[in-house]
């Protein structure tokens, strides 16, 4: 099965290909496709990984991983977060 990453980031790829290895899937960059960058305007890293994800599906019409992460400094109350990456 052929699933689109909603992400044109290399190392990504890399790692979750390697994580779901011993699926049968087929894992893409968002690049290989035509897909429109995508809004992330959710104040949590879950929401907008979904909203990515989405996206790409909507846009390829095949399934869809992302992944969305960014800092979160305790000292700072998790000051930058989604914003950081």
């Amino acid at each position: 099965m052929q699933v689109v990453l909603a992400s044109s980031n290399r190392g990504k790829l890399q790692e979750l290909s390697s994580l779901l290895g011993g699926l049968n899937l087929s894992l893409a960059p968002q690049s290989d496709f035509a897909v429109t960058p995508c809004d992330e305007p959710f104040e949590s890293f879950l929401e907008n990984a979904l909203a990515k994800a989405r996206h790409a599906s909507a846009c390829t019409g095949l399934p869809a991983l992302a992944d969305d992460s960014g800092l979160l400094v305790d000292e700072l109350r998790d000051w930058a977060g989604v914003r950081s990456a």
